[in-house]
């Protein structure tokens, strides 16, 4: 079943049972924890053509929420209509396997980027891996796409203040490294950006990279 949601509208809650699988067939959604004062940390960014919650295929309760980024559509698939597929064809129990071992790198990444890079290398890193995975689903036009984040949202994933934020979005903006319009961004100086980001795709475990410039 497809429905067409709204942004902030839940995917999956924390502690309740999950029931199914979402596929993102367009829009964008976010995982998120929250402290015991209710202080907010994205620790992950959804995107076109992306199931959302395999680890929950057999999982009794969910341990994260998620939701909405933008509006979109969602497929919703059965947990045990995904669980039966999974047991019966070797091939998608092997990509679903994948899926979720690629998923663990990019928490990983996350973690380091929170925890050890500076402010600017934490926002480039974000920007240079939307970059790269929106191009890998054919989503990015002439290297450059529409960040689907505010300020605060980007805040509450690098562990920074929206005020921090914006200030060095201008910073990289200033150095000719992106360019931004509106909520469209793009990046005259991809090897800048990657080597301001600290950044290595490999954790993303992807075939290629954007060639196209500007």
């Amino acid at each position: 079943m497809a429905r067409t949601l709204e942004p902030g509208t839940y995917l999956v809650r924390e502690a309740d049972p999950p029931r199914q699988c979402p596929v993102l067939v367009s829009g964008f959604a976010f995982r998120q924890k929250h402290t015991g004062e209710g202080d907010r940390q994205i620790i992950g960014i959804l995107i076109p053509g992306e199931a959302v919650d395999f680890q929950n295929i057999y999982f009794e309760v969910a341990d994260h929420s998620v939701q909405m980024l933008t509006r979109g559509e969602v497929l919703f698939v059965p947990k045990e209509a995904l669980q039966d597929i999974v047991c019966r064809r070797v091939g998608v129990a092997h990509a679903v396997l994948l899926k979720t071992l690629a998923e663990a790198s990019i928490f990983r990444e996350w973690i380091l980027n929170v925890g050890r890079r500076d402010a600017r290398q934490r926002l480039a890193h974000v920007l240079c891996e939307l970059a790269v995975r929106l191009d890998a689903m054919g989503l990015v036009e002439e290297y450059r796409y529409e960040l689907p984040m505010t300020q605060e949202q980007l805040a509450d994933a690098l562990g920074l203040t929206p005020v921090h934020v914006n200030r060095v979005l201008k910073s990289l903006e200033a150095d000719g490294l992106i360019r931004r319009s509106k909520r469209n961004i793009s990046f005259p100086d991809w090897q800048g950006l990657r080597d301001a980001a600290d950044f290595n795709q490999r954790y993303l475990h992807l075939e290629h990279e954007p060639t196209a410039q500007n």
